[in-house]
């Protein structure tokens, strides 16, 4: 009988927690709109943001909003995730420590949505179906 193999199957399911990221305009008015996902796989040793903000309709809610500044923050956002040395001592935390700075209550203008999970096997495609459902438009 061969011995037991301790690596992980490729193909096994592992849990994953994320979050959508929103856009809150006008925090008064409580209107959001969800323009991405972070996704954490410990397992996968697997941490990425995406994010497609939906310009028009965040200028619907607010046509003053400063795109510029919104789509800074989104970006920030992605490369803590990517680990981006530049992005200053919060990207050189470990993967969970920076999935847990970025799913952190804010009161910002950018906002992540509470924690959720799930099982996967590939934490890029569960990414990418996160992004089709929660993100992009119908």
């Amino acid at each position: 009988m061969p011995a037991p193999d301790d690596s992980p199957r490729r193909d096994a399911a592992d849990a994953f927690d994320y979050a959508v990221l929103r856009v809150v305009p006008r925090v008064e008015r409580g209107e959001r709109v969800n323009v991405g996902v972070v996704l954490f796989c410990r397992a996968r040793g697997f941490l990425e943001a995406r994010c497609e903000p939906d310009e028009r309709r965040l200028l619907a809610l607010w046509p003053a909003l400063d795109l510029e500044a919104v789509r800074g923050h989104l970006d920030f956002l992605r490369r803590v995730c990517a680990g981006d040395a530049a992005c200053g001592h919060v990207a050189g935390l470990p993967q969970a420590e920076r999935f847990g700075w970025v799913v952190s209550p804010a009161s910002t203008i950018v906002q992540p949505s509470r924690v959720h999970a799930g099982l996967c096997a590939d934490p890029a495609a569960a990414l990418e179906r996160l992004l089709a459902a929660l993100v992009r438009p119908g």
